[in-house]
């Protein structure tokens, strides 16, 4: 290949890059993010492929399928060129988060779909063959409709409550015995507050850290979207008292109601990492209890290790050897995989990915001039950053294990996929606002006219001839 040829390869690629609309940084992020979950899979999954009794290889080719996936979500909302179109699908995801929980919570069957209990938990569905975790669809349509809420509540405060909002609400208040619907506070409190309510209660019923993340993230949402700050901590209170009723419950019923969801985590918060525990003589008579200790000391310990041995360059791509100790690594423990492989810089390299994230998310939200957008793009940049730290944060030893992963590194296709729907809407809105200031840039009068500066220039020139008449 010649230098002109050199140079017309080049001027394409840049004219392509130029071509993008949506975020460049957030689509150099998901790029980035996207080669370092395909390293650290096909590395960190030997101990998954003995389980599956198939290659780590197999494993690879469903993880290329799911990124195509995924890829193909983010770039089917990159290109919706309406806010209000996310709007719609925004209004569902409380319907949607309370179907796929109700379902969850009774352990129905209906055919096509059902829950199942994996590792004596109750998690996840099954819908025609394919293994949906509930809490990450939840945590991204939460926020979507959160977003959706707030911004209808805004409107028809500004609107005097005469607008074409909460409909339902004001189909209700046409009602003597529900009047009061009518009221701005009550309206908040129907759409806002009882949908957080009813979700972290759901939500509890399989995992009480999961409902406790979702409901910081769902307050967290409120935070972002603007409401007063009394506002926010009457919802948190809300939360609170239902968590301790919940607990009361658990306790007067002599440990019997929500036992395994409680059990499950004052074992956690109270659990040290001392092996000699399991010397004692009660729990060595029973044996599924013993190997279950034996799984949460040894998990955080060898996350220790891969941490401690990666040092400050790590041991290089597929040198890992904890990897054959945590059954987990690939998910709840990737952060620990990749700083034994990549070392001190390599997880400085994925901390400053995330921290871009946020930085970007931020900015995005400031050129929306869209309640909606804004809210929509803060809560799902904070989710995003917030689960990866909280990973991060667990995985050096600091916290007791939550089962979150790694965003859109770790192993897991419905954590995966609702990530790429959180990033897609992030580039889709990120999209819109930068058209926005284009258009009103190129409507704008311009500061000087091209004439005017013309005319400067001649009369410097023509005093710089002395040809100027005073």
């Amino acid at each position: 290949m010649n230098r002109q040829d050199n140079t017309t390869v080049r001027k394409s690629l840049w004219n392509f890059i130029d071509r993008i609309e949506g975020d460049k940084v957030v689509w150099v992020i998901v790029f980035m993010l996207l080669i370092i979950s395909w390293l650290a899979i096909f590395s960190s999954t030997p101990l998954l492929a003995l389980e599956l009794k198939t290659d780590r290889l197999s494993i690879m080719k469903d993880q290329i399928l799911v990124t195509g996936l995924g890829l193909g979500i983010i770039i089917g909302l990159y290109h919706i060129r309406k806010v209000g179109v996310l709007k719609f699908f925004s209004q569902m995801g409380f319907g949607l988060s309370f179907v796929l929980l109700l379902i969850l919570d009774t352990h129905k069957n209906l055919g096509f779909i059902y829950a199942e209990e994996i590792n004596q938990a109750w998690r996840t569905l099954n819908v025609c063959g394919f293994q949906l975790h509930v809490f990450e669809v939840v945590k991204v349509a939460m926020i979507m409709y959160l977003a959706w809420a707030i911004n209808e509540y805004r409107a028809d405060i500004k609107s005097g409550g005469k607008g074409k909002h909460f409909k339902l609400a004001k189909r209700l208040a046409k009602n003597r015995n529900f009047e009061f619907l009518a009221k701005p506070f009550w309206k908040k409190v129907m759409y806002i507050y009882i949908p957080i309510l009813i979700v972290t209660g759901m939500v509890m019923m399989g995992s009480n850290s999961s409902a406790v993340i979702i409901g910081g993230v769902m307050l967290a949402v409120l935070v972002v979207g603007g409401l007063e700050m009394k506002e926010v901590w009457l919802a948190m209170a809300a939360v609170i008292t239902m968590v301790g009723l919940a607990y009361g419950t658990y306790k007067l019923s002599g440990e019997k109601i929500m036992a395994n969801r409680f059990q499950e985590l004052e074992t956690r918060l109270t659990m040290n990492s001392d092996p000699h525990q399991l010397l004692d003589p009660k729990l060595k008579k029973d044996r599924d209890a013993w190997q279950k200790r034996l799984d949460k000391i040894k998990q955080p310990n060898a996350a220790k290790i891969a941490v401690a041995e990666g040092g400050l360059l790590g041991k290089g791509p597929g040198g890992s050897t904890q990897k054959y100790v945590l059954p987990v690594v690939f998910g709840d423990y990737m952060f620990s995989f990749l700083l034994e492989e990549y070392g001190l810089w390599g997880g400085i390299i994925i901390i400053i990915l995330y921290v871009s994230l946020l930085a970007r998310g931020s900015w995005i939200a400031r050129l929306c001039d869209s309640d909606f957008a804004k809210t929509a793009v803060g809560g799902l940049t904070l989710l995003i950053t917030g689960q990866a730290f909280l990973h991060m944060y667990i995985n050096v030893g600091l916290g007791p294990l939550t089962g979150q992963t790694l965003p859109l590194v770790s192993h897991g296709n419905s954590a995966f996929l609702a990530f790429c729907v959180a990033f897609g809407v992030i580039l889709s809105i990120s999209r819109m606002a930068n058209n926005k200031i284009r258009q009103e840039e190129a409507a704008a009068e311009p500061i000087y006219k091209k004439d005017d500066i013309q005319s400067s220039l001649d009369v410097l020139e023509q005093i710089e001839n002395d040809e100027f008449e005073y």
